[in-house]
């Protein structure tokens, strides 16, 4: 079962003028199963994107990639995404490309658009043909289904291992006008960061000046997405997009660091955190939550170094989900993440409330019953202290159980 997530409650997920949602059944991988999602965006909507950094990146990435730098943010152009899960359409070479074109080029001829104008996103099994006759079959289906209110089923229909769907949604005020951010992600395996590992759809009606939001996209992501660990692998599919349709009638933010542009600024990273957080508490076979805390760092970048070798350790991560206070192999991480210079004599160890290490070694009043009560819950924070700076970060991970084996053993299956 997740960590402490419910499935999203539809009502509250607030519609965003100028984004319409519609799904369909096309047996991609499994029968009636709802596996198709086209979103459609008013015209001048703003649309920009990061992903994956992996270098065997799928071919909807790739073709993303392509699309948005014709058509992407400040040049008013993409007007519909499409996404398929149960195939990744990675690992497929040229038929690949060709077979994702395809889908664009049948959805671009629905709506009366250019290819270009569409973004193709898979999420599924790796090295499969995509079956984009079937996709395709489904188009109209899923334009038929086309509302602002059906961010729920969208979710829903994203899912490949999530045994949840999961959306978000805030509502704030620019400029005397309500602006939304309501958005949706999938992932729940294959999840490191850099850049995030999953799908992420992220939408409001703000109006931005032109080039705000390739910005935006990318501290929404670093701040979010980025900060995410389940397993350590990165996939080769992962999107994260974030739309901005212009609707909401204010005067254009000019910069991120307005006051206005602040305040939409806190609204899409709180978005973008919860879908995050809630993919680390679907990971697969996941009992424990895990925020993961540096302090003390000369450099964010050397606690990003600590920070992730103690997320992504599988001994960390199996003694949490044993309740194990086997508290040694957090302090092994550290001292291999990478920080060349670093004085174990300075380093301090919190599990929430209860100090651990101290100087470098174990606190004199700490009791293995007391790390013990801890790992038993089901939200844990690790904080470590390297006492050499003023830096910090954190990230979230979650534990690494024997069900997270039977699930990835068993996939294709």
């Amino acid at each position: 079962m997740p960590v402490n997530l419910q499935a999203p409650i539809p009502d509250e997920l607030k519609p965003v003028p100028g984004v319409r949602l519609g799904t369909a059944m096309a047996g991609v991988r499994k029968a009636n199963r709802r596996d198709v999602l086209v979103v459609s965006l008013a015209e001048g909507s703003q649309v920009a994107g990061v992903f994956t950094t992996n270098r065997f990146c799928a071919a909807p990435v790739q073709l993303c990639r392509q699309h948005l730098a014709v058509n992407g943010s400040g040049k008013s152009g993409v007007r519909a995404l499409l996404v398929n899960t149960g195939n990744a359409n990675a690992g497929t070479g040229e038929d690949g490309l060709r077979r994702a074109r395809s889908t664009c080029v049948a959805l671009a001829g629905l709506l009366n658009l250019q290819p270009g104008q569409v973004l193709p996103f898979s999420t599924g099994v790796i090295m499969e043909t995509l079956p984009n006759e079937r996709i395709e079959a489904a188009l109209g289906a899923a334009l038929a289904d086309l509302d602002a209110g059906h961010w729920a089923t969208a979710a829903e229909a994203i899912m490949t291992t999530d045994t949840l769907p999961k959306a978000a949604s805030v509502q704030v005020t620019i400029g005397g006008k309500t602006v939304t951010v309501t958005g949706i992600s999938k992932g729940a395996g294959m999840i490191r960061p850099n850049m995030a590992t999953m799908l992420g759809f992220v939408a409001t009606d703000a109006v931005l000046a032109p080039g705000l939001l390739d910005t935006l996209v990318r501290e929404a992501a670093d701040q979010s997405f980025n900060r995410i660990s389940i397993d350590g692998d990165t996939s080769t599919n992962d999107s994260f997009i974030l739309i901005a349709t212009q609707q909401a009638g204010h005067a254009p933010i000019e910069r991120l660091d307005s006051a206005e542009g602040a305040v939409l600024r806190d609204a899409v990273i709180a978005v973008s955190t919860r879908l995050a957080q809630a993919i680390v508490r679907d990971g697969e076979g996941a009992t424990k939550f895990i925020t993961v805390q540096i302090d003390g760092g000369v450099t964010e970048a050397e606690c990003r170094l600590a920070a992730y070798a103690i997320a992504h350790s599988p001994l960390v991560k199996t003694a949490f989900f044993a309740s194990d206070p086997n508290l040694g192999r957090i302090l092994a991480a550290v001292g291999y993440a990478g920080i060349t210079d670093l004085d174990q004599t300075l380093i301090d160890l919190h599990l929430d409330d209860v100090h651990v290490v101290r100087q470098g070694g174990r606190h004199p009043d700490y009791r293995e019953e007391d790390g013990q009560r801890v790992m038993k819950q089901s939200e844990i924070t690790v904080r470590v202290h390297l006492n050499r700076g003023a830096a910090s970060t954190t990230v979230w991970t979650c534990d690494l159980s024997i069900d997270y084996v039977k699930i990835n053993a068993d996939y294709r299956s």
